[in-house]
This record gives C-alpha cells, structure tokens and sequence, in this order.
C-alpha cells in the first residue's frame, strides 16, 4: 500500500515538552483531525518534573504513542537548564537569556522529522511563539522556514515529494490567547510545567522567566492559575 494514499490517517508528530505551549499544541492539532505522535527528549535538563508532565498530557489528549528519546545536552551544556553551575535567572535581563540551550530546537526537531519520515507523517508541531517568550532564536519565523527547508532538501521523503510541514499554530499568539484557546480545547493546565527550576513534585518556583509569562498569562487571559507554587506570585 503506497503510504501517501487516503486510506491512511493524516499522522503529525508532535514535540511535546509537558509545558503549556506545548500541551496546547498538541490539542490543536488533535482538534484538526491529525493523529498524534507525541515526542519527548531527556536531555539532561535540570527541571525533569516536566518529563512526567508531558506524559500526563500525552495520554489525557489521547496521542497515539508519548516517546522519550534520552540525548546527552548536559554534556555540552552552556545553559542554566542543562549546568547546575549556572544559575536560573530569576529576573527579566537584555539579550539572550542563560536558558537558552545551544541548539536545541534543531536537535528537536531533526529527531522528530527522523520520526515523522518513518511514520510517513508529514507535519510537525511544535510551540514555538514569537511574542511572549524570551528571545530564543531557535524560536523564531525564520528559523522555522529556515528548518523546513532543510527538511525537504535532506531527506528521501522530501526529495520523492512528500514534503514535510513544520507547523507553528501558536508562533504570533500572545499567551492570554493561548491559554484561552487551550481552554476551549479542553487542556488540563494543572498537569502542565512549564517553570525552569520545577521541584521533583513539579512545584514552580514563581521566578523565573518562564513562570512569570505563565502567571501573567493567566492573569491577562482572566482564567484561574492552576499552577502549584513553590512561592506566592506576585
């Protein structure tokens, strides 16, 4: 059976971190009919609270399959999130932040165009924003029409013609609009964690960059915070 007929379901693979982007993503895509393949990295990150999380959300929104591939970004680290010796920062500062973890997103996402050209899946998503988010460059439009490109020039699939779609739903919303639209999808934001310095329990630490656009995204989106709080917010 040639893989590209219409008796196959449309597949997606879906990065799928166990933070809110995230889990949003993968609702939207459940919502426009694609099944779902969820993928998760352990790559050495400090707050692994968030492997559990992903997990949770990947069966709660019915993925197809959760995979966690295990990659070793702690040997190379250069960023809070992968060396325990460079601390979370806990304020908003100027230029790129010391979360960024070098190429991350690009190691993501070529694991998970492997994993799509195998499922004969031609999207990926994958939540990326381009507005409430601390100045990833691995996070940006042109990054992402950068990588697909790519995809479609260096892989047997891509060069055959069945392109591949990186998809980006969430690139150019804020995050009051993403939880609004999370919650009307039915996401559960309680089993989400999105903090940088998340406990073993999965308790935020309300500090950090990405606590904050969470708190305050909440805030502006005028729903209830779920999230357990190692600290009071302010």
């Amino acid at each position: 059976m040639n893989p590209t007929t219409s008796t196959v379901p449309r597949r997606a693979v879906v990065l799928l971190s166990g933070g809110l982007d995230s889990a949003t993503c993968l609702a939207i895509a459940k919502q426009n009919g694609y099944v779902c393949y969820a993928l998760n990295f352990d790559y050495g990150q400090r707050h692994r609270s968030e492997l559990a999380a992903a997990q949770r959300v990947a069966q709660q929104l019915g993925a197809a399959e959760y995979r966690v591939i295990k990659i070793d970004l702690a040997g190379i680290g250069g960023s809070a999130l992968t060396d325990v010796n460079i601390a979370v920062p806990t304020h908003l500062g100027t230029g790129i932040p010391v979360t960024y973890v070098p190429a991350r997103n690009t190691v993501f996402l070529s694991l998970a165009l492997a994993w799509a050209e195998v499922l004969h899946a031609q999207h990926i998503f994958i939540g990326v924003n381009a507005i409430d988010y601390s100045g990833y460059p691995d996070c940006r439009p042109e990054y992402i029409a950068a990588f697909e490109r790519m995809a479609n020039l260096g892989t047997k699939a891509g060069i055959e013609g069945q392109s591949f779609k990186i998809e980006t739903p969430l690139m150019h919303l804020s995050k009051a609009q993403i939880i609004r639209e999370g919650v009307r999808l039915g996401v559960d934001y309680a089993s989400t964690v999105s903090c940088y310095s998340a406990d073993a329990d999965g308790r935020a630490c309300g500090e950090c960059d990405s606590c904050r656009f969470r708190a305050q995204g909440f805030r502006d989106a005028r729903v209830p915070d779920p999230t357990r709080y190692s600290t009071v917010m302010e």
